[in-house]
């Protein structure tokens, strides 16, 4: 009698020591998402006091300037535009397909283990690994084409000079569509390396997607005689693209706002032109700003900087918006 009321009482101090340490806990964790909420609003105010004066018209239709008051940011809105319209191009195929194998088709092996370690590892690598990786793969092509190098020299390839040198050659005999290798400073080579910086994310999330769609529908598609592919496209699909969206334009947000990549890319701070095909040179919002910081001049490095700032949260938060959008129009409620 003696030890079972000793017992007890030894579980309820426990009790009320794991309870005292719980909301001791609470309180830590409210106080951190406080202060990051509280330095974020800091964060969002002065940008919006020093830069919402100068959201005028002349920051969408006007190319970089000399003078602070006639400058603006057109050629990064729109190389911005097109660099994440090709990135989605490139971006959603590849990692959606890789999804549909990894989930669907793949064995279960050590092979299949492999893949999902370094999945998994290269959605944590730096993006400026990335951006040295598509300088030498998409950029330069590991100097193939260079005057001197012996692929050129053993199948005698025309190669240009100048600044796009390289291997230019119209694809089936169509002058319209011309093909230049390497890549160079290119949309093309843009696009490409933050093709690999999102790739990783995009298969992740379009996995989980997948995963979540019920085994019941596959096996009921099986039961009345469907092949594999055809329970896929048509019934596990469906019920996954909502969350497929949702990841895939997540990882095109983060891509609107990477600068180191595009900079060791080579990507231009001053384009005062819009890029007239993909092969062309470009720069983005996040280039525009960094120029706009590193100038002396305070209505560059503060006000300007500020007001680019504030267009760029506004396509980043249109992104987000629409991904929500989506996820709520497509969700399947069981």
């Amino acid at each position: 009698m003696t030890a079972s009321v000793e017992t007890n009482g030894d579980f309820k101090e426990n009790l009320g020591f794991r309870q005292k340490l719980g909301r001791f806990f609470n309180v830590l964790l409210l106080i951190c998402t406080l202060v990051g909420l509280v330095v974020l609003t800091v964060l969002l105010v002065d940008v919006a006091l020093e830069g919402g004066s100068w959201i005028r018209l002349q920051l969408f239709t006007n190319y970089h300037s000399r003078f602070p008051e006639k400058a603006g940011m057109k050629s990064g809105i729109v190389g911005s535009l097109i660099l994440i319209g090709l990135t989605g191009l490139f971006s959603f195929p590849i990692g959606v397909g890789a999804a549909i194998y990894l989930e669907e088709y793949a064995p279960k092996n050590w092979l299949t283990n492999f893949i999902n370690i370094n999945i998994n590892n290269l959605s944590g690598v730096p993006s400026i690994v990335y951006g040295m990786l598509g300088l030498t793969v998409f950029g330069r092509m590991f100097g193939l084409f260079e005057p001197d190098s012996w692929l050129v020299k053993v199948f005698n390839i025309p190669v240009t000079t100048g600044m796009q040198g390289g291997w230019q050659f119209d694809l089936f005999g169509i002058p319209g569509l011309a093909i230049q290798l390497p890549f160079g400073r290119s949309l093309v080579a843009g696009a490409m390396t933050m093709t690999l910086l999102i790739l990783p994310v995009v298969i992740i999330a379009s996995r989980e997607a997948i995963r979540a769609v019920p085994p019941s529908i596959r096996e009921a598609a099986y039961g009345l005689g469907a092949t594999r592919w055809q329970t896929v496209s048509t019934q596990v699909l469906p019920v996954a693209v909502p969350g497929i969206l949702t990841g895939m334009i997540l990882a095109l947000s983060r891509a609107v706002g990477e600068t180191a990549p595009l900079l060791i890319m080579g990507a231009f701070t001053y384009v005062p032109f819009l890029p007239e095909s993909v092969w062309d040179q470009f720069t983005t919002m996040p280039i525009q700003i960094y120029n706009w910081i590193t100038l002396p001049q305070e209505d560059y490095r503060i006000h300007l900087a500020a007001a680019g700032i504030i267009v760029l949260l506004a396509v980043l938060l249109s992104l987000n918006t629409i991904a929500v959008y989506l996820r709520n129009k497509f969700q399947v409620k069981w």
